[in-house]
């Protein structure tokens, strides 16, 4: 069995991305690793090359500006990267996405029990998004909680939409849930950091004058306005995030909101029975 991690980025050193962690997270278990570079002005191709890891490939691009509905040009990203992978699974991790070290024998042994099984289109992995701070985790409803990270290497399968999943000739992907999860770490960095990240990447899904009414015009992006529900992480982080999260220097705090009665009863209901109502589900578990 051959496994092929993929990626990509653009200008992950100066919107702060934990891109080489990304990378480092899941090398172990590949075989071979595609990052697709867009044509940066920070040094982040320099920044993967140091990596000097021979199981990685550059492929070098240039970014369309007009591709901004729907951020079709992180999916075209994508699907430069996946064109790129030989093996027989592809191994998918965004920039922003790291996976603990603990998961990795899971993760290689669910790939071996399902080679030979046609039927499934990938594996499907849980999520945790972190927010404001590498101590707490989203809980409410705008968080999803599942996602595809592992397809087969068959050239019909897409990136969709935005690059968050996949279809395959249109269809939503066949997939097994493995215990294995992923951490998001979009919404923890510096808060000026954070308020350049919003300012830039808004501009790919909306127009200039969209960017303009909606972005605020302040240097530093305020994560207390925009909490929902957050809940305290216990558990470990993985190793190569260690040394980024002794670094972090900024200060956060979190007043739990008091909710609306169909909220709390909602969330109730989905701690017990794990279902959550209307969920969006961008594949089929088999």
């Amino acid at each position: 069995m051959k496994v092929s991690g993929f990626s990509f980025i653009r200008n992950g050193i100066q919107f702060d991305y934990p891109f080489l962690e990304a990378i480092r997270s899941i090398l172990p278990v590949c075989d071979e690793f595609i990052v697709v570079v867009g044509d940066s002005s920070d040094g982040t191709r320099d920044a993967v090359v140091k990596l000097s890891d021979p199981k990685i490939k550059i492929i070098d691009t240039v970014w369309d500006e007009n591709l901004r509905e729907g951020g079709q040009i992180l999916a075209q990203q994508t699907n430069i990267a996946m064109d790129h992978i030989t093996g027989d699974w592809g191994f998918y991790i965004q920039g922003d996405e790291v996976v603990h070290e603990k998961y990795l024998g899971i993760i290689r042994d669910s790939m071996e029990r399902y080679q030979n099984h046609p039927e499934v289109d990938g594996l499907l992995f849980h999520y945790r998004h972190f927010y404001g701070s590498y101590d707490y985790v989203g809980s409410s409803r705008r968080w999803y909680r599942k996602e595809i990270r592992i397809i087969r290497n068959d050239k019909s399968i897409r990136s969709y939409k935005d690059a968050q999943g996949f279809r395959k000739n249109g269809n939503k992907l066949r997939v097994k849930q493995i215990p294995a999860w992923v951490n998001h770490y979009g919404w923890v960095k510096d808060p000026r950091s954070q308020q350049e990240k919003q300012k830039y990447f808004h501009k790919l899904w909306h127009d200039d004058s969209w960017v303009e009414q909606r972005v605020a015009k302040t240097q530093t992006f305020d994560y207390e306005a925009n909490i929902d529900v957050l809940e305290k992480f216990t558990e470990t982080h993985p190793e190569v995030m260690h040394k980024r999260i002794a670094l972090s220097n900024w200060n956060f705090s979190y007043t739990p909101k008091k909710l609306k009665l169909k909220e709390r009863i909602s969330g109730f209901m989905e701690k017990l029975t794990g279902y959550r109502i209307g969920e969006y589900k961008n594949y089929k578990i088999i």
